[in-house]
């Protein structure tokens, strides 16, 4: 399905898509942060999407969501860096799951043709900067958001 203009959104929506992205993800940095403080290291990593950069018309609230999960990740990674702990965000590009199966051909067309690199993205894809992210080398890399795709 195509994502209604933001004056057709049904608040519902809007505040199910805030229940979800921001305040699942505020929740879970928030216990994730209390359990490794004491520990002096830990890693954060959140999503997010290209749908923000991309400011993809359709995608007002979803992309509020995320630029609120994305200011999220800069704060608590400048609040939990004294306790050792990074905390990043990654933004997958579309990846051929439940979430796009209605979304016509078309439109993920038009967004992959947006990207630098022009195909859908993988789980490897995502689980690589992932990993990234968890390395212990990776230690000073802290508040970034990482787009996959080129965008």
């Amino acid at each position: 399905e195509v994502r209604a203009a933001a004056v057709d959104v049904a608040m519902s929506t809007a505040e199910r898509l805030m229940q979800t992205n921001y305040l699942g993800t505020f929740t879970c940095s928030r216990e994730a942060a209390k359990l490794r403080k004491d520990a002096g290291s830990g890693r954060i990593v959140n999503f997010t999407t290209v749908a923000v950069p991309l400011r993809l018309a359709g995608e007002a609230a979803y992309a509020a969501s995320k630029v609120a999960v994305e200011e999220l990740t800069r704060i608590t990674a400048r609040e939990l860096a004294e306790f050792g702990i990074t905390v990043n965000a990654v933004g997958p590009t579309p990846i051929d799951t439940d979430l796009i199966r209605n979304v016509p051909k078309e439109k993920i067309d038009e967004l992959i043709a947006q990207q630098a690199i022009h195909r859908m993205g993988t789980f490897e894809d995502v689980l690589n900067v992932v990993e990234f992210f968890l390395r212990p080398e990776s230690a000073f890399v802290t508040g970034q958001t990482i787009y996959l795709g080129g965008v």
